[in-house]
């Protein structure tokens, strides 16, 4: 295996492990559920759809400016991937330590305000469906982090680790798709220690990658 092959392999591994825990598209899938609630079959599929579509333009706008955003500032790649790596272990420490129930009740609060149809919906669809609940602020800062942490010293390596990345957006985006069209049959088959295992293994995985990515910046910093 060349070694272009391998590392956008290792991108595309971290870019989809590193988002799949902040974007969490089963936790999220539950809390929306409630705003579908009074929706067809084909009214919820055009909402999930356009829902998924304002999620990855988020995510791309995310990924394409975050590096000029960099050199605006005037910061360093590695000082990113410290600062990154560290927000992101903060970020899965808090999934892992998270109490789930606050997030029933968040879920039974937004069933209060349920709405009555579709054409009320529209308004919810971008604010707050998708932002902040699909793609928060966390969504965008670990794609900030990827975006340092994919770039390279050639174009080349620019290529492959943008392209890493956003083959990962588009693999979570889908997994946002198939879970916001299917939450209902989840809650039935899944119940809540299943939902609750998923979540701390994500957890610990984004952990880990955020140290892992932390480390990177370390390294570089010592280097330079």
């Amino acid at each position: 295996m060349s070694s272009d092959v391998h590392s956008f392999i290792h991108l595309l591994f971290i870019g989809t492990i590193a988002l799949f825990p902040v974007v969490n598209p089963i936790g999220s899938a539950f809390i929306v559920l409630p705003y579908f609630s009074n929706l067809s079959e084909q009214q919820k599929r055009n909402a999930v759809r356009k829902i998924t579509f304002y999620a990855f333009m988020i995510c791309v706008v995310a990924l394409f400016t975050g590096h000029w955003i960099l050199q605006i500032f005037g910061l360093s790649i590695p000082v990113v991937q410290l600062a990154g790596g560290i927000m992101i272990c903060k970020i899965g420490w808090e999934f892992l330590s998270s109490d789930k129930e606050t997030q029933k009740m968040d879920t039974q609060s937004t069933d209060e305000n349920d709405t009555s149809g579709y054409d009320s919906l529209q308004d919810k669809l971008f604010y707050p469906i998708t932002f902040p609940i699909t793609a928060g602020a966390g969504t965008i800062s670990v794609l900030f982090t990827l975006s340092a942490h994919s770039a390279g010293s050639t174009i080349k390596d620019y290529l492959i680790g943008t392209g890493a990345i956003l083959l990962a957006i588009i693999f979570i985006c889908i997994l946002i798709y198939v879970f916001y069209l299917n939450a209902r049959t989840m809650i039935t088959h899944l119940g809540s220690k299943g939902e609750m295992i998923i979540n701390r293994i994500s957890a610990f995985l984004i952990f880990c990658v955020g140290l892992q990515i932390a480390i990177t910046g370390i390294r570089s910093l010592i280097k330079g």
